[in-house]
């Protein structure tokens, strides 16, 4: 039997020409060709488009069958098929995938078994999925898809178009803004880490803020974005959070900044916008990291950054004080190489040494 596109038997589809111009792209190529879905390269059909973002793939673009390809003006010379010229191609394929593809939005109303506090607030055209379990004067707004299993805790409010996925928790006075997206899983607005030492056992910090999500947000399955010991811990417009990542209490993280899978931040440390930090980073608690900072993956941020930039940083562990003398050490290295070069040089006037010795 042959399978059959989910997509393409009931999509119309869309002619070249058509996409070009909605997404702003150069057509070379036949503007009357029509297609239905898109394809990576080595997969794709006459129906279908694919992309190139990446130089790994272009062994993929002379065997291509797509009916056509969206790529930069550079690769677009090597390209056999149609091509949408665009400067963002992975961008602009993203519009296109989302446009061929669009998701079925659930159907208004609740499931029989959910259970809604007489007094929260549910617009009549948000969906309510099985075993939901909406508390007190939670208030959800219009489009609003709340996937099985989901909690949502008393006072928490939902902006327009936000999605939990399924098995979402959202704790009490959470706040989420519109057309967010949480996968299955996560939890925002438990307890954070609060504890103080006395007599030789913990006592536990009452968490008494909560936690603000501004709009455009996605948030992974698994992660956890704990509410503020006092005040609110905050993720502002367009922060987009992978799986299984850890924002602690009071912590607030700019615009459409970025964190990959694993990456820890600690408590009330301030993050900038249009940063990006890769998988298994860790950030210290109470520092500050300005805007546009990238952090490489494994890396350790322990201080403060006031500069943009790309970090990289991953050392082994050891006792404290040992540590901070060789990271201080460490730091000196280029200056001990360069004084080096010049020693040897003065010494050896007439040998030729590498710059990189």
């Amino acid at each position: 039997m042959t399978p059959i596109d989910s997509q393409s038997a009931y999509s119309p589809g869309i002619t070249l020409g058509e996409l070009a111009v909605r997404f702003g792209c150069e057509l070379r190529g036949d503007p009357a060709v029509r297609v239905t879905r898109v394809a990576a390269l080595q997969d794709a059909t006459a129906d279908a488009v694919g992309f190139v973002a990446n130089p790994k793939y272009l062994r993929y673009l002379s065997d291509t069958r797509a009916g056509a390809v969206i790529l930069d003006a550079a690769t677009a010379e090597h390209c056999r098929v149609a091509a949408l010229v665009a400067k963002n191609p992975y961008a602009t394929f993203a519009r296109v995938a989302a446009m061929l593809h669009p998701r079925a939005p659930a159907a208004a109303g609740r499931h029989p078994s959910a259970v809604v506090h007489d007094s929260a607030i549910v617009d009549p055209s948000a969906a309510i999925g099985p075993h939901c379990v909406i508390g007190a004067r939670v208030r959800i707004h219009a489009r609003v898809e709340i996937g099985p299993g989901s909690i949502v805790l008393a006072d928490a409010v939902l902006g327009v178009d936000t999605r939990l996925v399924a098995r979402v928790t959202v704790g009490e006075r959470v706040r989420i803004g519109e057309r967010c997206v949480v996968h299955p899983g996560a939890v925002i607005g438990a307890d954070g880490f609060g504890n103080a030492m006395d007599a030789g056992a913990w006592v536990t910090v009452p968490q008494l803020g909560s936690v603000t999500i501004g709009n455009d947000v996605e948030i992974g399955s698994n992660t956890t974005v704990d509410r503020g010991a006092i005040g609110d811990t905050v993720l502002e417009d367009g922060v987009r959070l992978d799986n299984l990542i850890q924002i602690a209490h009071n912590v607030r993280v700019g615009a459409h900044t970025a964190m990959a899978s694993q990456v820890g931040v600690a408590g009330s440390t301030v993050i900038g916008k249009y940063c990006m930090l890769g998988g298994k980073a860790g950030v210290a608690n109470q520092i500050e990291i300005c805007d546009n900072v990238i952090i490489g993956g494994n890396a350790t941020v322990g201080g403060s950054i006031d500069k943009p930039g790309f970090y990289l940083g991953a050392i082994w562990v050891e006792e404290a004080a040992q540590f901070r003398r060789n990271a201080v050490r460490f730091a000196q290295l280029d200056k001990l190489a360069k004084d080096v070069r010049r020693l040897a040089r003065a010494v050896f006037p007439g040998e030729r040494r590498s710059e990189t010795e």
